[in-house]
């Protein structure tokens, strides 16, 4: 469940930061309101289901590479090699940061031998 926060926070951070950049219209800044007072929401639930740290890094991975690459399908910005390769690191890291935050081993947990 907190995996499907982190990437539902991420989408509605992608969205506003595009909003941000894009919106002229009262409607479109009042979506960009809402796509913000989302992200955050979905963030906070994340912190409840995995370490904060770990949701806070893989918020701002994910909403930083889908910002890049809609930035350069939907708004002319330049295909970089060099943007692709960090970006293949994020991924690298954020999918680290996954799998080093499964289930706690036996001796971790809070219970006290």
């Amino acid at each position: 469940m907190g995996w499907i926060n982190v990437a539902a926070a991420a989408t509605f951070e992608i969205l506003w930061v595009i909003g941000l950049k894009h919106a002229s219209a009262g409607w479109e800044w009042a979506g960009t309101l809402v796509a913000i007072v989302l992200s955050f929401l979905f963030l906070i639930r994340a912190g409840e289901y995995l370490p904060v740290g770990t949701s806070y890094v893989a918020f701002v991975g994910i909403g930083t590479i889908g910002t890049t690459v809609l930035d350069m399908i939907f708004f002319g910005q330049p295909f970089q090699w060099s943007k692709m390769a960090f970006i293949i690191m994020l991924i690298a890291g954020i999918s680290g940061l996954h799998m080093a935050s499964g289930r706690p081993r036996a001796n971790e947990g809070g219970e006290q031998q």
